[in-house]
């Protein structure tokens, strides 16, 4: 079994926009490439909103050099971008959205939970593009919950969605610039499943609800993650009460990273270069 390299705790959570409570389970902004190529997870929720007029969320602001990916598991978001796509991700729908060379883009809840209200409940995830595909052209896939393909897990474990990747012949919908996996697991209680990444790749067990036995060494209750050694083989979750649970797994991007809020590049230069591009209209209107 691959060893467990590091665990956390979500911290204490935070607002984007008016719209969006999260708590980062972890995050590339901690001036480390641990987790390449994913560089941060947010978990959004639960949290019950009250009926409202206006849509709660952030309005238009940019991206550049990597991608996003939204899953909605309650509620629903609105997306629009400079590309001129977008749309309502709604239940088990998934938006995996390029920012590449730069995008202006604007998320709020839908008209249609807006005037309801209800319990909100999604994870975005941000996912690095290598240096030679951060200008890559932007783009947006819109995926929906009856494209993802589902495995029943076996001994009646649960049961796995695949949105990127691979698992046991199932092919996500996804398409990515490097190999990664993002397989989106409920866990039954008193169930355990083992799972096979791809040597090489970094592991991360997101744990959203519940409590899981990750490699019979780590005992998480959700949010919680673990970060898994590149090398080593199967990774061994026990579910102790019913879970959900993300797995991860990627080909490493060993580039340097550098940060600046919405723009992730190579370097300062670049970061300082796309805030000038930004600031120059380079990166469409919205």
């Amino acid at each position: 079994m691959r060893k467990i390299l590091s665990t956390s705790s979500a911290p204490r959570g935070h607002w984007v926009g008016d719209g969006f409570p999260v708590r980062s389970l972890f995050s590339h902004m901690s001036g480390t490439n641990e987790t390449t190529p994913f560089l941060m997870l947010d978990y959004g929720g639960p949290h019950e909103f009250g009926p409202a007029a206006r849509p709660r969320g952030v309005d238009v602001h940019p991206h550049k050099g990597f991608e996003t990916v939204t899953i909605v598991y309650q509620g629903e978001v609105e997306h629009g971008d400079s590309t001129g796509r977008g749309g309502v991700i709604r239940e088990g729908d998934v938006q995996w959205m390029t920012a590449g060379s730069g995008i202006l883009h604007k998320e709020f809840h839908s008209h249609d939970f807006t005037a309801k209200g209800g319990t909100f409940e999604m994870v975005q995830l941000w996912v690095n593009l290598p240096a030679k595909d951060k200008s890559a052209e932007p783009g947006y896939q819109g995926i929906s919950d009856a494209q993802i393909p589902v495995v029943d897990l076996p001994e009646g474990a649960g049961r796995l969605r695949v949105i990127a990747g691979e698992f046991e012949g199932a092919k996500g919908p996804a398409r990515t610039f490097t190999p990664l996996d993002v397989l989106d697991l409920r866990l039954n209680a008193g169930k355990t499943v083992t799972l096979h990444p791809t040597d090489g790749h970094n592991v991360i067990v997101v744990i959203l609800s519940g409590e899981v036995a990750v490699n019979a060494e780590a005992r998480l209750s959700g949010p919680a993650s673990a970060r898994l050694a590149r090398e080593g083989g199967a990774v061994v979750l026990e579910a102790i009460g019913d879970a959900k649970v993300l797995l991860l797994s990627g080909e490493p991007i060993d580039e340097p990273v550098a940060a600046y809020g919405p723009f992730v590049m190579n370097t300062e230069a670049e970061i300082r270069q796309a805030i000038t591009d930004f600031q120059s209209g380079m990166f469409g209107r919205l």
